[in-house]
């Protein structure tokens, strides 16, 4: 049986007292493309913390292409490519210079011009990112993230700062890395983008999951209707957690 790409087992992070993360339960398996939903807030970016080991746990467990994130850094970072929510870029770096760094640290053999052809950077190779616009920016993470062909590619919230044509790349390579083998984890709040590569979703509310699987199934068990956006999902969960007086899980 194949080891999952991501597995969690009650995962829970707490911020002094506030629950960021509530006992997530989540498996991804490889060769999957699994869009993770939720607004902001919702903890899909303490999730992605979690399993890169920049946060700590409260509770639970996680394994991350069968290596434990917290013990066994080094082996899980090695088959990793994350592109994070936020990250540091050095002004005076060139998008080449920035595409050595991750090169050397992690001993590949990756052509960097190649690597940023990819991302539509092939003019800007030479350029200060320190010139770089947002969706520049968003591009030079993503072929950081590329780096090594990772098994697993993690990508928090790829499509910010990005015009439609920068949008249209992602998805092309996404497609591409499928393609290729690996696994893609990313987490969205525009569903749009997401059920036009993702085999499955999961919809993160107020910490929980809540509901998984592909996005059709999920549609008819919100009740939604086939052109419901992003925000129609969060609306019909809240108003159900009113009703209720819970989050359905």
């Amino acid at each position: 049986m194949t080891t999952p790409a991501i597995e969690t087992s009650g995962l829970t992070k707490h911020y002094d007292g506030t629950v960021a993360l509530d006992a997530l339960n989540l498996t991804v398996e490889q060769g999957e493309v699994y869009g993770f939903l939720g607004p902001n807030g919702a903890g899909k970016s303490t999730t992605i913390n979690l399993l890169m080991n920049y946060i700590k746990p409260t509770e639970g467990t996680a394994q991350v292409l069968g290596h434990d994130p917290w013990d066994e850094v080094v082996a899980c970072h090695r088959r990793v490519g994350i592109l994070p929510d936020r990250f540091d870029i050095y002004d005076d770096f060139s998008a080449r210079r920035h595409l050595r760094l991750v090169i050397d640290t992690k001993g590949t053999d990756d052509d960097p011009t190649t690597l940023l052809e990819r991302v539509g950077l092939t003019d800007a190779v030479d350029q200060p990112a320190g010139e770089f616009s947002q969706g520049m920016e968003q591009r030079l993470a993503l072929a950081m993230s590329l780096v090594g062909d990772p098994d697993l590619l993690i990508l928090d919230e790829p499509f910010t700062g990005l015009d439609p044509h920068g949008v249209a790349l992602v998805r092309d390579v996404v497609e591409a890395e499928s393609e290729r083998g690996a696994t893609v984890f990313f987490s969205s709040h525009v569903l749009g983008q997401v059920e036009l590569v993702c085999d499955r979703i999961g919809i993160l509310h107020q910490g929980h999951l809540v509901d998984e699987g592909a996005l059709t199934d999920v549609r008819d068990r919100l009740r939604l209707q086939a052109d419901a956006t992003v925000e129609d999902i969060f609306v019909e969960l809240t108003e159900d957690s009113i009703r209720t007086g819970e989050v359905e899980q």
